[in-house]
């Protein structure tokens, strides 16, 4: 459930943008400062994950939680009462520092708790959950932002109702108190951790255009409805938590880089769909080899970092791994949107199949070569 707080950090809002866009639309620059919206909150969980990870690797995983959730459900929400597109920007920013901390102490917790094929099992089970949570956060927030597009900025109080239970259910890991002693500054990862988080960068920065361009895509196509356009991008979340579901016994067959190559070839099908998109039959296509897709790629990059990382930094690398992750999204409309102004949208997303096929080659070719980490 913390880990859900992810996911609805991000997306709740996205049904919204369209008509969010249009009530800015004398603001300067409002269509792209609204766009930003949605992934602004990325670029403060990229950056507070680095501080996150070496305070909980030192004082514990859990004893900022309960504050943050408290400040989550407040930064949240703030877009539901504050009038000024910059002020609703701020609290953003504060709501991703708090998704910062508590993403980096969910996954960490995951792999203090669980070891080998039941952490695989676990890693799997937690992205499945995240997408889930995105189905009814994702599908809600279509259903409110057809009311009123501030209305679903208040899905983000959910984190009071986390609060106690992380308080009730959650407990520190028993090696901590012996790791804080463990001289932990000497122990290193090997390098090819470095080659997954960049890795997870660039996955994200090719898949977060889905989410910010898809809603004014659809808008475009002739669907008008922001129930049914949360629907549709909730679609990817949910088969997202199908393939999720199996990843770990695809995790028992095959290695980190094949499972990579798998999930990259269904992302390419994916933007291969949405390229020819001009029907909605076409565009759910899309969301269904996306979904698949992802639901592969994210637990399999998490537990690859889990078996990379010494356990007495484990922590650091783990928020590491959630800097690079959510700065790929931050970046994303940075790198992708201006180019909607050069390449039309079945231009760019064929050149970004393009570049997911690439990334299959990249895998299939670095699995001998590394074959001693990738197992």
């Amino acid at each position: 459930m913390v880990s859900s707080l992810t996911i609805m950090s991000m997306l709740t809002i996205s049904a919204s943008l369209p008509d969010m866009a249009i009530d800015f639309k004398d603001h300067p620059n409002g269509e792209g400062l609204v766009k930003m919206a949605l992934s602004f909150p990325a670029l403060f969980i990229a950056l507070s994950a680095m501080v996150a990870g070496p305070i909980i690797d030192r004082f514990g995983r859990l004893k900022l939680l309960g504050p943050i959730l408290l400040i989550y459900a407040f930064a949240g929400s703030s877009g539901y009462w504050l009038q000024d597109l910059y002020l609703i920007l701020a609290g953003r920013a504060l709501l991703g520092i708090c998704v910062g901390f508590t993403m980096t102490i969910a996954t960490t917790l995951i792999a203090d708790y669980y070891q080998g094929k039941a952490r695989q099992q676990f890693a799997g089970i937690q992205i499945a959950f995240m997408s889930l949570a995105g189905i009814v956060f994702v599908t809600l927030g279509g259903v409110l932002a057809d009311m009123n597009w501030r209305i679903p900025f208040l899905i983000y109080v959910t984190s009071l109702a986390v609060l106690p239970l992380a308080y009730m259910f959650l407990r520190e890991p028993v090696h901590e108190a012996h790791e804080k002693h463990a001289g932990h500054i000497a122990a290193k990862s090997p390098q090819i951790i470095w080659f997954v988080f960049f890795n997870v960068m660039l996955m994200w920065i090719v898949f977060f255009i889905i989410p910010i361009q898809i809603p004014f895509h659809l808008k475009d196509i002739g669907m008008e409805s922001n129930t049914a356009i949360g629907l549709v991008i909730a679609s990817s979340t949910f088969f997202s938590a199908v393939s999720s579901f199996s990843f770990g016994k695809l995790k028992g067959k095959f290695d980190f880089p094949q499972i990579f190559a798998m999930g990259y070839s269904l992302m390419a099908i994916a933007y291969v769909c949405i390229a020819y998109g001009d029907t909605l039959p076409f565009v759910m296509l899309g969301m269904l080899f996306s979904g698949l897709g992802m639901g592969l790629l994210i637990p399999n990059a998490n537990v690859w970092v889990m078996q990379l990382a010494p356990v007495e930094i484990r922590g650091r690398e783990i928020g590491r791994l959630t800097t690079f992750w959510f700065l790929g999204q931050f970046l994303s409309p940075i790198i992708l949107l201006p180019l909607l102004k050069i390449f039309n949208h079945q231009q760019m997303f064929n050149a970004l199949a393009g570049i997911l096929l690439l990334m299959v080659l990249v895998f299939v070719g670095i699995r001998n070569k590394t074959k001693v980490y990738t197992d």
